[in-house]
């Protein structure tokens, strides 16, 4: 079996290219879209294992690409870890709601990033 796979869904460049450095360090394929509709599109083609989906993107939010994953029956397998600079309890709620595995607000360590990652991938590298 290959690398698992993270689909990384960040529209801020900064942030995205730590997330995809620190992603990729952990020994994970890592792909970055950076607008809601290439989210769907990406998850058309190539579904991940993960998807580290922000709540704020153009085009599409976060919640509505978690529930239409949720949705999906070839997609029921992807793990959603979603994540958003707006730290309310609220976010974090929803998300949980409509489906989302787990929920991290920004900023967070790096180090909450690559155990949540760790944790919903099974914590093992398939080398």
């Amino acid at each position: 079996m290959g690398r698992k796979s993270v689909l990384l869904a960040e529209d801020e460049d900064g942030i995205a290219l730590a997330l995809e450095y620190l992603i990729a360090r952990e020994g994970y394929d890592t792909r970055r879209v950076a607008d809601g509709d290439l989210v769907l599109k990406a998850l058309e083609e190539a579904p991940p294992d993960l998807m580290v989906l922000d709540v704020m993107l153009p085009n599409r939010s976060g919640y509505e690409i978690c529930q239409m994953i949720r949705r999906t029956e070839r997609l029921k397998d992807v793990k959603v870890l979603m994540m958003t600079a707006r730290g309310g309890e609220v976010e974090r709620r929803k998300g949980l709601a409509l489906g989302a595995d787990a929920f991290l607000t920004k900023p967070f360590a790096t180090a909450d990033l690559t155990a949540q990652i760790r944790a919903l991938l099974g914590g093992e590298l398939d080398a």
